[in-house]
């Protein structure tokens, strides 16, 4: 926030710096835009060495921000390798759960089927970004399980991942969650008020279970990852009607990360005293 402040308040440093990046512009923090924190981090990492040239460069040594005492931190920032490597540290963890997030608040298709797997294969990619040693990463996944059971930890998202043909039949019957069987059919008590109707859903899992009919077809095992979870049931799904239109209603519900979207804003981090100050700095000078 310091370098992003000291540079887009000057226009003559922001010519400096298009200068060295070649017009690429830092992203700067915005009201309405989700992530920006990150997209900034993500964005001064790539422009590292052109940021680092700049700080030592003619241009920067003979002007009148570098005798400045804000220009000489910002200079000192810039030039420390700590501050290098905590970005680094910090996009190894908030990349992963920024996909997931856009995952979920994506329009390309309904994302109701995939964020119970695209949690784990996050945490797993954090785990591997550092080598598995868990104590760098412990306390991290302690933040991060607790934001997933409170706000985006539904027994919709584990019914949703049951029903996803792409993730259902790459396991094995002995290793499916208790916990996705169970938010299943919470899902299908609140969803199906008929006793009728949930007891011929119930019967027909297992007919889905096995692959049998329709669901076992070459076309259908080749289209579980071609077409979306809701597209495959409703193609797919005819010889068990019951539990088609349950599959449909629960793999056509939207998402938002509107909840993670507040938490996370850079906003959030500021003083509420500055606020006002720095919104009207990000209007005068977007």
């Amino acid at each position: 926030m310091s370098v992003n402040a000291y540079i887009y308040v000057r226009p003559g440093m922001v010519n400096m710096l298009r200068q060295f990046t070649r017009q690429k512009e830092l992203c700067r923090a915005g009201v309405t835009r989700f992530a920006t924190a990150f997209l900034t981090l993500e964005r001064m990492h790539l422009q590292k060495q052109n940021l680092r040239k700049m700080s030592i460069s003619k241009d920067w040594i003979e002007s009148k921000w570098a005798k400045e005492a804000a220009g000489k931190k910002v200079a000192k920032i810039i030039m420390t390798l700590r501050f290098w490597s905590s970005i680094v540290h910090i996009l190894k963890i908030y990349g992963p759960l920024v996909r997931v997030l856009r995952l979920v608040d994506g329009e390309r298709k309904p994302a109701m089927g995939y964020i119970y797997e695209a949690m784990d294969r996050a945490k797993e990619t954090i785990m591997k970004a550092f080598k598995e040693k868990e104590e760098k990463y412990k306390e991290v996944f302690e933040i991060i399980d607790a934001r997933w059971e409170c706000q985006l930890h539904r027994p919709l998202h584990a019914a949703g991942h049951y029903l996803n043909p792409e993730y259902f039949y790459s396991y094995t019957d002995s290793n499916i969650c208790g916990e996705v069987v169970n938010g299943l059919f919470e899902t299908m008590e609140r969803l199906v008020s008929s006793a009728a109707e949930q007891d011929k859903i119930t019967t027909q899992l297992s007919i889905y279970r096995k692959a049998e009919g329709l669901f076992g077809r070459n076309v259908a095992i080749r289209h579980r990852r071609a077409l979306s979870p809701a597209e495959w049931w409703e193609c797919y799904g005819a010889n068990t009607p019951e539990l088609q239109k349950f599959a449909i209603k629960v793999l056509s519900l939207t998402c938002s990360a509107s909840g993670c979207e507040r938490n996370w804003s850079v906003f959030e981090q500021v003083c509420n005293k500055y606020k006002c100050l720095i919104l009207l700095v990000c209007y005068f000078y977007k």
